[in-house]
């Protein structure tokens, strides 16, 4: 049995697996299954929803009234912080990646704005100073008497990793309802924290499947890194007895193109015929991103032995409505 920490239920769960039977013929190779965690909920739909609701039970738990975390300025984890601060009646202030837009904002940074978070844009000179800009927001709201509680990009750290520990948990059950044994689960990672809940969960819960992250941005060495922190971070934070050592970290980093926000026009095909051929809409910063370069990696033969391998649909819906143009 494993023990989980408190956790506000912020999230529709759980979410549904479901079989994309149209495009698994039209492109062969073994079944393709979705997990949907872009139906978590409407405006906080998405994995860090998940992350959020451990997360933000343990600030709410040290007395925390003001939220203070980070992002580029279409990040869906600030957009989700957004709203749920505002649902939990607690002030957010957003530090984001890059200018303001000129003219009107759209995607996530319009929802934002719409949530009432007050927003601070850095150019990424500036943004690099990531630590020190922390700390100045939360010497700030100390002075005014406020309580503030920092959350790391994408609430990826050691308590964020339950979110997706649970959801392996889901998976076990959903494996277990459509008589499946998936060779492969697969997610974008973009800041790690999913992957590293997922690889933790897998373990957990037997699913007898690696977790394959699709890098989204950075590069192999850096996930590698960046998700065996997490991990370890749970584990040290948690006095979990688990030995991540013998935890395998499986990244792709091939499919990342120009760049993080930067989807090739392959990636927008890919994206619109899976909206055609299975009603099933994603994002060219993450999941678009990160299910393309799986289905190239299925034409290419590397599955050929599996019979099912399961996607995590990590959600993204508005961040792709602010790159529209490119339809």
């Amino acid at each position: 049995m494993i023990s989980f920490p408190n956790k506000l239920c912020l999230a529709q769960t759980p979410t549904p697996l479901q079989s994309l039977n149209r495009l698994s013929d039209a492109i062969g190779g073994p079944r393709i299954w979705v997990k949907r965690d872009d139906l978590t909920g409407c405006t906080v739909s998405g994995n860090k929803v998940r992350k959020l609701e451990f997360v933000l039970a343990q600030a709410i738990e040290k007395g925390a009234d003001t939220i203070i975390t980070c992002g580029g300025v279409q990040s869906n984890h600030c957009r989700a912080t957004a709203i749920l601060g505002a649902q939990l009646g607690l002030k957010v202030h957003l530090i984001l990646r890059g200018e303001e837009p000129e003219g009107q904002s759209s995607g996530n940074l319009f929802l934002d704005q719409l949530a009432g978070a007050t927003i601070s844009h850095y150019p990424v000179a500036d943004y690099k100073k990531l630590p020190e800009l922390f700390q100045q927001w939360e010497l700030h709201y100390s002075a005014l008497g406020d309580t503030p509680f920092s959350i790391p990009t994408g609430a990826s750290n050691g308590t964020g990793a339950w979110g997706y520990i649970a959801c392996a948990k889901e998976l076990a059950d959903d494996f277990q309802e459509h008589q499946i044994s998936p060779s492969l689960i697969s997610c974008a990672t973009g800041s790690g924290g999913t992957q590293a809940g997922l690889t933790l969960g897998a373990e957990l819960f037997n699913l007898s499947a690696p977790v394959l992250g699709i890098a989204v941005c950075d590069d192999e060495a850096y996930f590698q890194q960046k998700v065996r922190e997490d991990m370890q971070a749970w584990k040290d934070e948690y006095q979990q007895q688990l030995d991540i050592t013998q935890l395998n970290i499986h990244v792709n980093a091939e499919h990342i193109g120009p760049g993080y926000a930067k989807a090739t026009p392959e990636v927008f095909d890919t994206i619109k015929s899976l909206a055609k051929m299975e009603g099933l809409i994603l994002d060219p910063v993450y999941s678009g991103k990160a299910f393309h370069g799986l289905v190239q990696e299925i034409k290419a033969g590397h599955y050929s032995n599996a019979q099912d391998i399961v996607f995590i649909h990590t959600g993204g819906l508005f961040g792709l409505l602010a790159q529209r143009d490119q339809l």
